[in-house]
């Protein structure tokens, strides 16, 4: 089967392998549908040293079960299912407490190449009974698309909401203007932010916050930006901060707009060592949260609004390409010139 591989910065490569089989009893195989490229791909897009070992990409999907292995009891052979980022055994104390990126049996689609990536024709899921979400079938493109969302980057966007305490009536500023912030406008909307102030420069992506509920755009950046919040906040700052990103200048700038005894939602993989401006934010009872997001716990809150049509978060996607083209939508990514790019196998 062909998959995608990153050998180092900028090369990634569409290469022979395997096929997926099962390798213990509670795998299954899935032939991916659809998948995409997310914006922590571009991470190593861009810093991966080479020499490196090929690191298998993509960890988000829709695929249809082809196999099961002889423990795996809720998900059948010809299911279309939802493939959340991290594999998960279900039942271990974390994925009880909801946390199954947690898992204590469980890891990272994307990562292991023991495991493979989703950038791919197929797949080997770990512990698919715990992991693997199924779907009613079929569905059209656009909703299809919107519930790929749900295997990271809504689900991402609805906890970073969940982390920063939005709550009805408040004020919720998202920083970043990539897919999982512009999630994260439909969930601080949906979870009932009188007002959403969204941080981006894109004005494509602003015209597309504006749809999902945002109110405000701010555009500046650094100490202009922490400026122009405060402006619109009456000098208090937002009750919620919604920081998409993962850079140092992100969250220095999450803790500028964020007003006393309000909450941080991070979910931007975090490429610095440390939070800055402790001081403040110890001074100002602000509350400071996050990480990847327990997607797979969110599935059964957010499905119906997908299904329903209340939410599109399908619509943030604006490129399409098969296997072939994958090279290019990773490129098209990091130049900016795609939001987030749709892979059909």
């Amino acid at each position: 089967m062909r998959a995608t591989f990153m050998h180092n910065a900028g090369d990634v490569r569409i290469e022979n392998t395997p096929d997926a089989t099962l390798q213990k009893p509670t795998d299954a195989v899935i032939r991916v549908v659809r998948a995409c490229i997310c914006g922590s791909d571009l991470w190593p897009y861009n810093d991966m040293q080479a020499g490196s070992t090929p690191r298998p990409m993509g960890h988000e999907a829709i695929g249809r079960v082809e196999a099961i292995g002889p423990d795996v009891h809720r998900i059948k052979v010809g299911d279309l299912v939802i493939m959340p980022f991290a594999y998960s055994d279900g039942s271990c104390l974390f994925c009880d407490e909801g946390l199954p990126t947690s898992c204590q049996h469980g890891g990272f689609f994307g990562h292991d190449p023991a495991v493979g990536g989703a950038q791919a024709e197929a797949l080997r899921i770990p512990l698919a009974d715990g992991t693997l979400y199924p779907i009613d079938a079929p569905h059209d493109d656009a909703m299809m698309a919107s519930l790929l969302t749900l295997s990271d980057v809504m689900g991402t966007g609805h906890h970073a909401a969940l982390c920063a305490h939005v709550r009805p009536g408040k004020v919720a500023a998202v920083i970043g203007d990539g897919a999982v912030g512009l999630c994260g406008v439909i969930a601080a909307k949906r979870l009932g932010a009188e007002r959403v102030i969204m941080l981006g420069r894109h004005p494509s992506r602003l015209a597309l916050a504006r749809d999902f509920g945002a109110t405000d755009i701010v555009s500046e950046r650094g100490e202009a930006a922490i400026e122009q919040v405060r402006a619109l906040t009456g000098g208090h700052g937002v009750h919620s901060v919604l920081e998409c990103v993962g850079a140092q200048s992100a969250m220095d700038t999450a803790i500028g707009i964020v007003r006393p005894g309000g909450a941080i939602g991070r979910v931007g993989v975090p490429h610095y060592e440390n939070i800055t401006g402790s001081p403040k934010s110890f001074f100002d009872n602000i509350t400071i949260s996050g990480g990847p997001a327990p997607v797979r716990s969110y599935i059964d809150d957010l499905l119906p609004d997908v299904l329903e049509g209340r939410i599109q978060p399908g619509r943030v996607f604006d490129h399409t390409v098969d296997l072939n083209g994958v090279p290019a939508g990773y490129r098209a990514m990091n130049e900016r010139s795609s939001l987030k790019v749709m892979v059909r196998p």
